[in-house]
């Protein structure tokens, strides 16, 4: 099976780093997930940056829609790929 990479899209760093708690308590993610900070496109301020939440599934165990849903609970979203 291909490497799967599913990108959660939260509006702040502390949700971010809420989602990846989550992440390990709801989907028993073992490796911890990738935070990043993305500036959105000609924006100097730190306040108009999104983050990302990037969770590597070689396997393909994770479901979509659940990400996506957990993401919507913390006012983001899942990234298609």
């Amino acid at each position: 099976m291909s490497d799967v990479r599913h990108v959660l899209v939260l509006p702040d760093r502390d949700c971010a780093e809420e989602v990846a708690e989550a992440l390990a308590e709801r989907f028993g993610v073992a490796e911890e997930p990738q935070l990043v900070r993305d500036a959105l496109a000609g924006e100097d301020d730190a306040e108009d940056a999104q983050w990302l939440v990037v969770v590597e599934d070689p396997t393909g165990r994770y479901d979509p829609e659940q990400l996506d849903a957990l993401a919507d609970e913390y006012e983001g979203w899942l990234e298609a790929e």
